[in-house]
């Protein structure tokens, strides 16, 4: 006998209100990647993005890893560090560029983009207002996918790696300042800070970002005066929650910029770009008037500056002078203590790498997550990122309808 349905149990399997057969999704297993550590040969760069105990995790989870011979020095590491950690060490970039996968530092030169291979990804630094449109050109014409890890960010929208190298930055700063004004370096011979009965120096620091926060701990902690200009109220009042403190803040407001800069002994540019490139605030007027032997610490630089006068400059040639004031324009800051630095990068990058390991590869992990996927800024051979392409003036492929058409 049939049974009857009911007139809901009809409309339902009428309309497909029924659960519906469908083929479970396919995790693929555990990639193993093949990741090249090269040698930095640009900046004067000492850091390195995996340490000797990270590469022992990583090969454990079946990982290869190469490292060309004496990349580790700069943060003093030792060829030897690496071989027992179970890295393979190659004795030339010919070799190392090998690689699926290279992990570098700072942006590969166009020498090193010559040796590597088509189809291969990379992922270092983009130093965007360092770059042109032939920079973009090499990459894309080899079919690279590259991350900027300056780009990339974290689940809830932070960018892990930048705010790493900007607390490293923010507590570099002040002894480079300190080091600049001493009377040894030709400076204003004025202490960083204050002392009972005499007047305490002024600090003057532009953005209200990570940089500027741990900037202004130091000073603070030291006795300095301190301003703060950003043109976000919210960061504003961020910065003044995170010090604990009452502390001069305001908007980049032109006259009020420019006293403040007259007064100033220090200077920091640490604006952090939104579209691309970060703007000039302060102008070269402002800097013919400020003090003659004060001191401008661009940490901006390698997103163009923020001050007008700022060019770049390098750890062994850190510092030049234009209307008497001293400027600091070094994009590799944090390379000045690379031990602390590639131990914070490497804390960074290890878990992500194992991640996109169980993911199924490092499409898998751009494609399954939209914070990764913002790093990317070339796919096989076409730009996928609309700063970089607003600033360079060449047109780009947005990299959501690629991933639409991949699937």
């Amino acid at each position: 006998m049939t049974k009857k349905q009911s007139g809901f149990a009809k409309l339902a399997q009428e309309t497909s209100l029924y659960p519906q057969e469908k083929l479970m999704p396919y995790k693929q297993g555990n990639h193993s990647f093949f990741i090249g550590l090269p040698n930095e040969i640009s900046m004067q760069e000492k850091r390195i993005t995996l340490t000797p105990d990270s590469v022992e995790l990583l090969v454990n989870n079946g990982h290869e890893i190469w490292v060309e011979t004496k990349a580790g020095e700069g943060s003093k590491f030792t060829d030897q560090d690496y071989s027992e950690a179970g890295a393979k060490i190659v004795y030339s970039p010919e070799e190392v560029y090998k690689a699926k996968i290279i992990l570098k530092i700072e942006p590969p030169t166009m020498a090193e983009i010559d040796l590597m291979q088509q189809g291969q990804a990379l992922i270092s630094t983009v130093q965007l207002g360092n770059q042109s449109p032939e920079y973009i050109r090499a990459l894309n014409k080899k079919n690279i996918t590259a991350l900027a890890y300056e780009f990339i960010e974290d689940k809830v929208g932070g960018m892990p790696i930048i705010r790493a190298m900007s607390e490293i930055a923010g507590n570099l700063v002040m002894s480079v300042a300190s080091e600049y004004l001493s009377t040894v370096k030709d400076g204003k011979g004025v202490i960083l800070g204050g002392i009972t009965g005499v007047p305490a120096t002024n600090v003057v620091i532009i953005g209200a970002g990570t940089v500027a926060e741990y900037a202004a701990r130091a000073c603070l902690g030291l006795g300095a005066e301190v301003k703060i200009f950003d043109n976000h109220i919210y960061k504003l009042r961020r910065i003044k929650h995170a010090l604990g403190k009452q502390v001069y803040t305001s908007t980049i407001d032109t006259r009020t910029l420019e006293d403040s800069l007259i007064q100033a002994d220090v200077v920091i540019g640490a604006l952090r770009a939104e579209k691309g490139r970060t703007r000039y605030v302060v102008t070269e007027e402002m800097v013919a008037n400020m003090q003659q032997d004060s001191i401008i610490i661009d940490l901006s630089i390698d997103q163009g500056g923020s001050v007008e006068t700022s060019e770049l400059t390098s750890l062994s040639k850190p510092i030049f002078r234009k209307y008497g004031v001293i400027h600091y324009c070094v994009p590799n800051i944090a390379s000045r203590v690379a031990l602390t630095a590639s131990t914070a990068l490497s804390n960074i990058f290890t878990p992500t790498i194992l991640r996109a390991g169980e993911e199924g590869g490092l499409e898998e992990m751009i494609f399954a997550h939209s914070w990764f996927m913002k790093g990317v800024y070339t796919y096989r051979g076409s730009l996928t990122n609309e700063h970089v392409a607003r600033k360079l003036g060449l047109k780009y492929k947005d990299l959501g309808l690629l991933m639409a058409a991949r699937f």
